[in-house]
């Protein structure tokens, strides 16, 4: 097509046009495709001004090409830089390319189209070359609209460096537009002195370039700095645009300054500027991170415009701040209006659902995902439904969708990994980390989705190897990476690792403080625990309603009553932390193992929320360790009308009526879970020994050492009832004889992983077990003993605290 003769005679246009009026209904109906306009001669051309503007699909951009190159005009610089532009627009930069070629004498426009069509699609190498090209070979003199796209175009510094000494070179460093565009190019390479000083040296600033330095900081996250601009700016009487509130409005937040960001509604309002849709939105979102629902949803009322924007960030503002139902309603609204949802509502959509635990939902935006093709176009997408499905807790689902996405970057391999983390299937999460090492470089986000993965395991060694490799990357001094590996060298019992990092770790946040609190917590070290809490105060720490989870957790565990009380008192009164379910249930345990199971049971029903598994849960596990049959009973029905589906509560009621021998309550018990298809969850042990992490299941008998295991737990036995141990019974949970219970309580995965840490390490060496449910009684009255026959320290931690056994003495003080 480009390469036809360019020039017809006047006298041929009339022979071509009655076929590029055959197909004139291709173009809008709202305007003439071929209007005619009689000139002074009386003589009919063709008015191409319309024909541009209503070009807006790129078939009809080659038939004005077409049109263009048989009228004649097709080496009018004037309009072979229109069709530039035109291709550019309709998102074809080859076009325009070829298009650019075609023109014999190239000026400075013509460049300078050529150059932001690259920009404008995205081809950010091509405009560079292409300015280089301009520069070196056109003998042409760059103009001031020159340097605006092509420094957009910078991908790295040193463009940015050479294209700013062109400036200097050839006298635009006064120019405000050019000064404001280099400006923008420095902050986007987080050189903000450069920056500054441009905008320092400005004899006159304009508004952009106000809003240069300003959006720079910003961008930077140089929130007190951006203020100061802004303040500059208003000093020289310049007044804020719907760019400055735009850009200043997330810097409130991050400020926690919700009354600067009032005070800027206030401004947009008397301006006149609260009804502009950008001003609109960041309002929105604005009011969303401070948590002020009712004034986002005001100022989305009050809007007479929305875009799938506007409806992104107040659907976005309900499910971040935990009112999922009301999110949904909203989306639902959007589509009423017509808008239809873009990338970024799937991604709240996706949280929302996960919120609900709306399985059936969950599959209808994966169908509704899948028919539009945006898993195969936007990997964005395709992680925000793996994410769904991870919080689902339908992993196998999560894993499908994992394996379908036809591109993966680090934050799908993140995602997969949290999902395994979080629903308690490290071994898997481990697993896929391993694959993502041979795919992908890991970030900041993948070691805090895999150090709790080797915590849940007691994986130390390769946690510890973890730790090495973010010591030479220097990761381990930031909050989240250093808060997850005090996580994990806490809860893999070496508390003193945990301190070590506590200590160098930035703590202005509570962050790391909540971490070594729990960790304190869960060793029973309620004191210390306390004793941080103080340190935290003297520190102007704000706590936060994890930290108090953790206070009172750590109370409970140790038996310290009044302790918890005032934790719990201090919460709601001096820090305004309104309690929510979990510390409720707290303070239940914190009664309940005390043996205060009246004042426990009042607690419950003074609480001003409805009482919920967790809470129920609590009170029954107290009534089993005190034996409490009848309020254990009362405990279970409501716990059973609000998580029938737990097995683990029903195991609770079952070991309740073993324990005073009621075995018709038993086969009740287990009866209507067994009708209900309830399975126990299996209870297994982990330990790790020569560079390898082995797992026992109760009565397992396919371990390669299986026949030295047992030989040397028959020997323990022996050796125990020398020293006056005698087996309790009561943890037997079947009717069958002694010697068989005998052989049962010695089966316990716990005691098979003691025994093969013995057999397996050097004599004298601490054992490190781990368990996924509570250790059960006899085996930690045999774990004293066994510490005292062996002279080891044996640390035991179960689903609820460490135990650390040394010297036939328990840390907990058998106070559990």
């Amino acid at each position: 097509m480009f390469r036809l003769v360019s020039t017809y005679r006047s006298r041929h246009i009339s022979e071509s046009l009655p076929l590029f009026q055959a197909r004139r209904t291709l173009f809008s109906t709202s305007v003439n495709a071929l209007q005619r306009t009689s000139d002074e001669d009386g003589d009919k051309r063709i008015d191409f001004d319309h024909l541009f503007k209503s070009c807006n699909r790129l078939h009809l951009a080659k038939l004005l090409h077409a049109l263009v190159v048989v009228a004649g005009k097709a080496r009018s610089i004037f309009f072979s830089a229109k069709l530039v532009n035109v291709y550019a627009y309709l998102g074809d930069v080859s076009f325009s390319r070829r298009t650019f070629d075609q023109i014999p004498n190239k000026d400075v426009y013509t460049w300078n189209s050529m150059v932001s069509a690259y920009v404008r699609t995205g081809h950010f190498r091509e405009a560079v070359d292409c300015f280089y090209q301009f520069f070196l070979t056109s003998g042409l003199r760059p103009d001031f609209y020159t340097f605006a796209p092509v420094l957009k175009a910078c991908k790295n510094p040193l463009d940015g460096m050479r294209i700013h000494c062109l400036v200097l070179k050839l006298g635009f460093e006064w120019d405000v537009f050019v000064t404001a565009s280099l400006v923008h190019m420095y902050t986007r390479f987080r050189a903000l002195g450069n920056a500054r000083k441009l905008f320092d040296d400005m004899p006159v600033r304009d508004m952009g370039s106000w809003n240069a330095m300003i959006s720079g900081y910003c961008q930077n996250s140089n929130a007190a700095e951006a203020l100061d601009v802004l303040n500059e700016m208003r000093s020289e009487g310049v007044l804020m645009d719907p760019v400055t509130i735009v850009s200043i409005l997330p810097i409130c937040a991050q400020l926690d300054d919700i009354l600067n960001g009032m005070s800027i509604h206030v401004y947009s309002i008397k301006r006149g500027l609260e009804y502009d849709l950008f001003v609109s939105n960041a309002l929105i979102n604005m009011y969303a991170k401070f948590g002020e629902l009712a004034n986002a949803q005001k100022v989305l009322d009050n809007m007479v415009v929305r875009d799938v924007v506007s409806w992104n960030s107040i659907i976005a503002a309900y499910e971040q701040n935990d009112d999922p139902n009301r999110a949904l309603a909203l989306f639902y609204d959007m589509q009423l209006t017509g808008i239809s949802p873009d990338y970024l509502t799937l991604v709240s959509v996706t949280s929302i659902v996960a919120q609900l635990g709306d399985s059936w939902n969950g599959k209808s935006v994966h169908g509704f995902v899948m028919r539009r093709g945006w898993i195969l176009k936007d990997v964005i997408s395709g992680n925000s439904v793996v994410d769904m499905y991870s919080k689902l807790g339908d992993m196998s689902s999560a894993r499908a969708v994992f394996e379908s996405l036809p591109v993966k970057d680090v934050v799908s391999w993140n995602t997969l990994i949290t999902g395994y983390t979080q629903n308690g299937l490290a071994s898997e999460a481990i697993e896929v980390f391993d694959m993502m090492q041979k795919e992908i470089v890991p970030n900041q986000a993948t070691w805090v989705s895999i150090l709790p993965a080797y915590s849940n395991i007691g994986a130390l060694r390769q946690g510890m190897r973890v730790h090495g490799l973010l010591v030479k990357s220097s990761l381990y001094l930031d909050i989240f990476v250093g808060t997850c590996l005090i996580d994990m060298y806490g809860k893999c019992g070496k508390l003193d690792d945990a301190m070590s990092l506590f200590y160098e770790v930035p703590k202005m946040t509570s962050v790391p403080w909540n971490a070594i609190i729990s960790c304190h917590g869960i060793h029973g070290h309620a004191e210390k625990a306390l004793k941080l809490f103080r340190e935290m105060r003297e520190e102007r720490v704000k706590p936060d309603h994890v930290t108090f989870v953790s206070l009172l957790s750590a109370c409970s565990h140790s038996g310290l009553v009044e302790e918890g009380q005032w934790c719990f008192n201090v919460m709601r009164e001096e820090y305004g932390i309104e309690p929510i379910l979990k510390h409720y249930g707290c303070m239940v345990d914190m009664f309940g193992r005390a043996g205060h199971l009246e004042k426990a049971y009042n607690f419950i029903k003074d609480m001003p929320v409805k009482p919920d598994a967790s809470v129920w849960g609590a009170l029954l596990g107290a009534c089993r360790i005190h034996g409490n049959i009848d309020l254990g009973a009362f405990a279970s029905e409501r716990l059973f009308e609000v998580d029938s589906e737990n097995v683990g509560y029903y195991v609770l009621m079952s070991n309740i009526y073993a324990n005073i021998g009621k075995w018709e309550g038993v086969d009740k018990v287990r009866t209507l879970a067994r009708d209900m298809g309830l399975r126990k969850t299996p209870g297994w042990s982990s330990i790790e020994a020569n560079n390898k992490v082995d797992v026992f299941y109760t009565g397992n008998q396919s371990h390669p050492k299986c026949e030295e295991i047992y030989k040397e737990l028959r020997n323990l036995n022996a050796k125990m009832k020398s020293l006056g141990h005698v087996p309790d019974y009561s943890f037997v949970l079947q009717d069958v004889e002694e010697d068989e219970k005998e052989h049962i309580l010695m089966s316990h995965s716990e005691r098979l992983a003691i025994a093969f840490g013995i057999i397996s390490t050097p004599p004298k060496t601490p054992i490190r077990i781990f368990k996924n449910l509570r250790v059960c009684g006899d085996c930690h009255n045999a774990t004293k003993y066994i510490s005292k026959i062996t002279e080891r320290e044996i640390i035991v931690r179960d689903s609820n605290r460490f135990h650390h056994f040394k010297d036939g003495v328990c840390s907990c003080r058998d106070y559990w």
